[in-house]
């Protein structure tokens, strides 16, 4: 963002948001969806490992109950709200590399409604 405010001569004390110098400069900020697909593939391929520690550890640690007050942000939450989907179904759909592929893309890059 330093870099591109420089490039449009914007300082930060102009109050201008990240997002207007994003469109003012006309680049899509994706770090999110990349994020998102790195780690829904990385969950499948754990997931489709036989005997992993760290397949069982998913499984066990989703389990476990949460102390009260604001519950922290889980991986196993983020995995179910990215793919809108149970932990139950997402592990059946992680059986199948190519299906869960197609998840994950799906998941990842929204579809324009524009056209």
């Amino acid at each position: 963002m330093k870099c591109i405010r420089k490039m449009l001569r914007v300082s930060w004390t102009q109050k201008k948001t990240n997002e207007w110098v994003l469109e003012a400069a006309g680049v899509e900020q994706d770090l999110l969806n990349l994020t998102k697909r790195r780690k829904l593939s990385y969950f499948g391929h754990v997931i489709r490992k036989e005997g992993d520690w760290r397949k069982r550890s998913c499984k066990t640690l989703f389990r476990e109950f949460r102390k009260q007050g604001r519950p922290k942000s889980r991986w196993m939450d983020e995995m179910e709200n990215w793919a809108k989907m149970s932990f139950e179904k997402i592990l059946k759909e992680t059986e199948d590399r190519w299906r869960w592929h197609r998840l994950v893309h799906e998941a990842t890059n929204p579809r324009n409604e524009d056209g």
